[in-house]
């Protein structure tokens, strides 16, 4: 293990800089490989939109909407949803279903689901109460 005396200069950094070898070579045999992070990366920038992630937790709780459907519970244009459907179409967060004339949209897996509610959870964890005492 390598140590030096230099003063770190932010307080997110080190106080005093200690590489541990093996350490490093042990987690970079389990780190994600480039790709994997970039792909990782691009589902969490589809999830960086506000209504995107509304549009999520409403097929989440009704478990499969139609544009029309999902357009008035968000409260976004239509065009807004399908534009937000075909990129989480692509990514595999969703999947669709055509039943005559309407499509209807739903989360791809229980994996989807999963990443919603613990993303929920831990937001809400991190949470102060309010002033009623609720989340």
């Amino acid at each position: 293990m390598k140590i030096s005396t230099e003063p770190a200069s932010t307080l997110d950094a080190c106080a005093v800089r200690c590489v541990d070898p093996d350490k490093v070579a042990a987690t970079r045999d389990v780190l994600l490989a480039g790709h994997e992070a970039e792909a990782l990366a691009d589902c969490f920038k589809l999830l960086g939109e506000p209504n995107r992630v509304r549009i999520l937790y409403a097929l989440l709780e009704a478990g499969e909407l139609c544009v029309c459907d999902l357009a008035a519970t968000v409260g976004v244009s239509e065009t807004a949803v399908s534009h937000a459907m075909r990129l989480l179409r692509g990514a595999g967060i969703v999947r669709n279903r055509r039943d005559g004339r309407m499509i209807y949209y739903r989360l791809d897996d229980a994996h989807v689901r999963m990443l919603l509610d613990l993303s929920r959870e831990h937001l809400l964890h991190g949470t102060p109460p309010d002033e009623s005492g609720d989340r």
